[in-house]
């Protein structure tokens, strides 16, 4: 059985961005989420003090599902319209412990 993938992205945002950013973030979300069965999680929240700084917790059925969301007609609309307005990502690559619902 695969196990699932998970993935942590930490964005820097350009602070003049932010509103563009969370429109193009809440598109590509929804999209993945309706449109993708491996799509089992997407999680996007911006620090309170610095809206700027955005992190994404993603969960995938596996690494399969992870390389065919970024395939996606959708997933490369939201790189192409954030690309400008992403100053820094770093992705981070983590090891499951436990992943609760509810």
């Amino acid at each position: 059985m695969n196990q699932p993938y998970v993935r942590v992205a930490e964005i820097e945002i350009d602070p003049s961005q932010v509103e563009p950013y969370r429109a193009a973030v809440e598109q590509q979300i929804e999209a993945a989420v309706r449109l993708e069965p491996g799509v089992l999680a997407l999680y996007a929240v911006a620090d309170e003090k610095n809206p700027a700084h955005v992190f994404v917790f993603e969960i995938y059925a596996d690494i399969d599902a992870y390389k065919a969301h970024i395939a996606t007609a959708h997933f490369k609309t939201y790189k192409a319209l954030t690309q400008d307005m992403v100053k820094s990502l770093k992705l981070r690559d983590t090891v499951p412990i436990l992943l609760g619902t509810k």
